[in-house]
C-alpha cells in the first residue's frame, strides 16, 4: 500500500500529546482533527465547507446541539466545553 509522508498542499498536520491529528487549512487557519491524518482531512473538508458556507444550514442551531448531546448555551462566554 502507497503512504504519503507530506500532506496536501496547503494543509499542516500536528500530532496531539493524545495521539489524535490535527489538520489545519494554512490560508483560512480553519482546522479539525482526527484519530487519523485520513479522518482529520475528512473532518477538515466539513470543516471548510461550514467556513466557506456551503454546509447545511441549521434551522434551530440550539435543538441541533442538543440532538447531538452538546449541552452548550449558544453565545456563552467563557472556555468551550473540552478545555474544561
Amino acid at each position: 500500500m502507497a503512504t504519503v509522508s507530506e500532506p496536501p498542499a496547503g494543509v499542516e498536520f500536528v500530532r496531539e500529546d493524545d495521539g489524535r491529528v490535527t489538520a489545519k487549512h494554512v490560508e483560512s487557519g480553519v482546522s479539525s482533527f482526527g484519530d487519523t491524518e485520513a479522518e482529520a482531512l475528512r473532518e477538515l473538508a466539513d470543516a471548510l465547507d461550514s467556513h466557506f458556507g456551503h454546509g447545511e444550514a441549521i434551522d434551530d442551531p440550539e435543538a441541533y446541539l442538543e440532538e447531538q448531546g452538546i449541552d452548550v448555551e449558544i453565545g456563552e462566554s467563557g472556555k468551550p466545553p473540552w478545555l474544561e
